[in-house]
């Protein structure tokens, strides 16, 4: 092809040899080639000599105005000669070729050639309107159609327009339709309502596209004016709303001013506000809202543990003939104050708890809760107070009471354990809790006796089977821990065992007498009482009963020899010269009772009227009154009553006749001795006297001696008494006295064998003390303090004789 612009040439030779005259070729050559462009090759076509065609002078001849082709006589070849536009030479023709003739003369032969022009993309969709306009109403909705003017391509074939492309916009699509031969035609298919506030005017641009290679288009400006409508909603200026205001705002404070246009104009832009009401929640009865400038303000009480936030829905609505609204959401957080207290609450309560409980046992669960939020409700929950009791965090306001510390149910059977509640608001409030815990008892305390040893008084002769005492313990326990039975420990006092004597009930702790005591066979004896409780395992304790017999009046004095009782009468001699105090005779008598029921009293109760005689109510001495007389008796029958004192009093008496003689030659008695005269001194009276004081000095060492061991052995229980105390008197007695109680201490110098008897003046209480020294040559001393400690002290001194030289 060389130089040659490459073509496609589609040769078809179509030899009809009607003769050798007349013949035709048929080539396709596209439009637009370049001049030069070799069609084909005539003489080879034809079979004609290339030396001939110049001899035979081949021309190329046509009807058309300009010359398209031409021959190389040189080598045969048909060329373009002319620019050859196919849509120029066959407009509006699906088919289009030039036909020609080749013409050579000697001779004269006329060859017909038909050039096909194919066609080529080189024509581009044209639009006969430079732009279109479309009215639409804003008010349309979607799916609404629009025709759209066509394109024209000069082309053919496949370069003529096959297709229609609309410009990217929001609101319209194209809708291509093919007609076949008559080409493909668009329509603009709404997609969406117009907005004319939004675009009042749309454009568009609308290409024609054909299907030649490359492809060649034409476009169109299309603009679509859009009619005002009120198609636009008040439009707020935000969709969501968000607020804060404190819980505590008074009446009237500003919360929000809403904002909405409305791109309309006039009415269709005026706008109204509303609150909307949902479900049973209405807004308007907590916020008030002006409908004119939408304005929010607080109208009601707010309450953020009631409601922490408020979920509004506000309107606006133009004023439209067919009015428009839109909704918008308005959230209305409030702000907390700190205004609610923390709220102790215990979820459950684990009571009695046991009194042997564990460290860390689980009394409460115990919830804190604050309806405040942040800092305002952040607690601390402590125990306030010493109490065995403690708060263990389980889990952030969950807590759990537990014990953390000994518990006795005896010291405190019931706590009142305070809990108290903080939060971390400003100012902090706070909240107190009691929780009551009961303790349940355990046996854990033996029973106990108020007193370790206790002293029971029992009258002698006592009927069989009386309550001589009540034994009382007591058990701090509860319940069946505290329930006690006693029994008596098994003992013998003086191999008499005590099972004999006496007898305890087992519930109530009386003590009975299985015999009638005599004072004078056993004066005391003693055992032990178990009280045992009904615990498991059973706890018990003992107790020392110290059984104190008292003594009765039960025994008559006894008249003492030489002189007998009555029944009998006994003689004494007196001198007629006997001056006043004369000594006639001493009266001895014992009596086996002790205390007051052993202190006697001496009477002379016959004769009658007899004013010669007395006799010592203490010392039992007859004496005479006075010097006798020529008018008194010779014989003097004296009856002399010896009188106890106890309640009721008992007697002996004895008969005594004093006879009267002349010289003291003829006095006959028992006891020679003769009176001394009160004012003189002799040496029995020095004897008697030292005799007296050592006794007395013995005596008291004694009573001191005695003292202090008892004070040692019951532990300081005679430390409240006093140091006893001895006086003599001017009659020659003396005196014992110990912190408020005085005894006197009688002696007598005028027998052979004295008494001396302490006992306390002018009569004892029932709490006193009695130390008496009995003609049965013995010296007893008995004791009673008062009832709460009672101590009975015995002491005998065997042989206790004074006896003058």
């Amino acid at each position: 092809m060389g130089n040659e612009e490459y073509v496609w040439i589609h040769i078809v030779a179509l030899l009809c040899l009607c003769d050798w005259s007349a013949s035709q070729l048929s080539y396709s050559i596209s439009e637009e080639v370049n001049k030069g462009t070799v069609v084909g090759n005539i003489a080879k076509d034809l079979n004609l000599n290339v030396q001939d065609l110049e001899t035979r002078d081949l021309r190329i001849v046509s009807s058309y105005s300009k010359k398209y082709f031409d021959v190389n006589l040189r080598t045969g070849n048909l060329f373009v000669d002319e620019r050859i536009d196919r849509e120029e030479l066959c407009p509006n023709t699906a088919q289009c070729s030039l036909r020609i003739q080749a013409v050579l003369s000697n001779p004269m032969n006329v060859h017909r050639i038909e050039v096909s022009v194919v066609d080529i993309n080189d024509k581009s969709p044209e639009f006969i309107e430079q732009s279109f306009s479309l009215n639409i109403s804003e008010s349309l909705s979607a799916g609404e159609r629009y025709l759209l003017p066509i394109a024209v391509d000069a082309d053919i074939g496949t370069n003529t327009v096959k297709t229609y492309k609309l410009s990217q916009n929001d609101y319209f699509s194209l809708d291509v339709q093919s007609g076949g031969d008559h080409g493909v035609s668009a329509e603009l298919v709404l997609q969406k309502a117009l907005d004319r506030e939004k675009q009042p005017v749309i454009k568009l641009i609308l290409t024609a596209v054909d299907g030649g290679k490359p492809v060649r288009s034409g476009t169109l400006q299309i603009n679509v004016n859009v009619i005002d409508a009120n198609d636009n909603a008040p439009i707020f200026s935000k969709s969501l709303y968000k607020v804060r205001v404190r819980e505590n705002a008074a009446h009237g404070t500003v919360v929000i001013k809403l904002n909405a246009t409305d791109l309309d104009e006039g009415m269709n832009s005026k706008i109204v506000y509303s609150l909307i009401k949902r479900g049973n929640i209405d807004p308007s009865t907590i916020f008030d809202l002006n409908s004119q400038t939408g304005q929010i303000t607080v109208k009601g009480t707010l309450d953020y543990e009631d409601t922490p936030a408020y979920e509004v829905r506000v309107q606006a609505v133009d004023q439209g003939t067919s009015p428009r609204s839109t909704h918008a959401k308005l959230l209305i957080e409030i702000i907390d104050v700190n205004d609610n207290a923390p709220e102790i609450s215990v979820t459950s309560l684990m009571t009695p708890v046991r009194e042997d409980a564990e460290l860390g046992t689980i009394v409460a669960l115990v919830t804190v809760s604050d309806k405040d939020g942040g800092n305002n409700g952040v607690t601390n929950c402590k125990v306030v107070g010493s109490v065995p009791f403690k708060l263990k965090s389980n889990y952030k306001n969950d807590y759990s009471l537990v014990v953390d510390g000994p518990l006795d149910r005896e010291n405190t059977s019931l706590y009142d354990v305070t809990i108290t509640a903080t939060d971390e608001g400003s100012p902090p409030l706070s909240s107190i809790r009691v929780i009551t815990v009961h303790v349940s008892d355990v046996n854990d305390n033996a029973p106990r006796f108020m007193e370790p040893v206790i002293n029971v008084y029992v009258k002698e002769n006592s009927p069989v089977g009386s309550v001589i005492y009540t034994i009382n313990a007591f058990d701090p326990d509860l319940g069946s821990n505290a329930k006690l039975t006693y029994k008596l420990l098994v003992s013998s006092q003086k191999n008499i065992p005590i099972s004999s004597m006496v007898n305890i009930n087992s519930e109530t702790g009386d003590i009975v007498s299985l015999q009638s005591f005599n004072y004078e066979e056993i004066k005391t004896f003693q055992f032990k009482v178990q009280a045992t409780d009904s615990g498991v395992p059973p706890l018990s304790s003992n107790v020392t009963v110290n059984v104190l017999i008292l003594d009765e009046n039960d025994n008559n004095p006894t008249i003492l020899a030489p002189y007998s009782e009555h029944g009998s009468v006994n003689s004494e001699n007196i001198p007629y010269s006997a001056e006043a105090g004369y000594f006639v005779a001493k009266i001895r008598a014992v009596d086996a009772d002790s205390g007051y029921n052993a202190l006697l009293s001496y009477h002379l109760s016959e004769p009658k009227g007899n004013n010669l005689f007395r006799i010592g109510t203490s010392t039992g001495e007859i004496r005479t009154k006075r010097r006798m007389s020529d008018n008194d008796l010779k014989t003097h029958p004296l009856v002399v009553l010896v009188s106890d004192n106890g309640e009721p009093s008992l007697s002996a008496t004895v008969s005594i006749d004093v006879v009267v003689v002349e010289s003291t030659a003829d006095i006959q008695t028992q006891f020679r001795h003769v009176p001394i005269k009160e004012e003189s001194f002799s040496d029995l009276n020095l004897y008697l006297l030292i005799a007296i004081v050592s006794v007395s000095v013995i005596f008291l060492l004694s009573l001191i001696s005695l003292i202090a061991v008892k004070c040692h052995r019951t532990d300081g229980s005679f430390s409240r008494y006093s140091a006893p105390m001895i006086t003599t008197h001017p009659d020659g007695s003396w005196s014992y006295s110990k912190s408020t109680q005085q005894y006197d201490v009688c002696f007598s110098s005028d027998t052979l064998k004295s008494d001396v008897v302490v006992f306390p003046a002018p009569f004892p209480p029932v709490d006193a003390e009695l130390i008496s020294i009995n003609g049965g040559d013995t010296f007893t001393r008995t004791q009673t303090l008062p009832n709460k400690e009672k101590v009975c002290v015995l002491l005998e001194l065997s042989a206790f004789i004074l006896q003058t030289p």
